[in-house]
């Protein structure tokens, strides 16, 4: 019986996955984003296509050591309104700062998904939504941050929409599950096909 191993510590798409019904076990795979990033960045890479070598290198990782199971490796960029790339924080006070550079402008999240087999890509997606955030107070971003920084900590966008964060927005076009970090339907459609979900 093929298994399904996700390459990622994220609790929103193991929670989203296992949701669905899908059984699976979580592993994180320990990539050099910032290297692989600065890497494809420097050779004038698309945001697209920077998301989907990430999804590809976490799956590869684990898929190297569990050649029997289909692994997927997830990744999400933000992008802003003036084409910059937004890391994940590394603080309060950057959090606070991308969210005061998001503030009444609409930026894009690009979420990819790649599963791999015997170590090698089997299938891939690369999905993307419109953010447009209302004008934030200084003193409203000041808050959400100090009361959700353990939440946002690991998020590029130094929110989570599924939760109080929907307050930042006056409007989103996308699907839900790709806004989450991971383009749902899509996956479940591959699962079912390869047997590791009832038709």
């Amino acid at each position: 019986m093929v298994t399904l191993i996700l390459a990622s510590q994220s609790t929103g798409r193991v929670a989203m996955l296992r949701a669905a019904g899908v059984p699976l076990e979580a592993m994180p795979a320990l990539v050099d984003e910032a290297s692989i990033k600065e890497s494809l960045a420097a050779t004038g890479a698309k945001p697209r296509d920077i998301a989907d070598a990430l999804a590809e290198a976490k799956a590869r990782k684990i898929s190297g050591k569990f050649s029997a199971a289909l692994v997927l490796g997830c990744d999400q960029i933000a992008v802003t309104a003036e084409g910059k790339i937004l890391d994940k924080p590394e603080s309060p006070a950057d959090a606070r700062a991308h969210l005061a550079q998001l503030s009444d402008k609409t930026h894009r999240l690009i979420t990819a998904a790649v599963i791999c087999e015997a170590g090698e890509p089997v299938w891939r997606i690369v999905d993307s939504a419109q953010m447009a955030m209302r004008p934030l107070s200084p003193s409203f971003i000041d808050k959400y941050v100090t009361d959700y920084w353990d939440q946002i900590r690991h998020c590029v966008g130094c929110y989570r929409i599924e939760a109080e964060g929907a307050q930042l927005f006056k409007s989103v076009s996308g699907n839900q599950f790709t806004i989450i970090g991971l383009p749902l339907l899509p996956v479940l459609d591959y699962l079912r096909i390869r047997g590791l979900l009832p038709t």
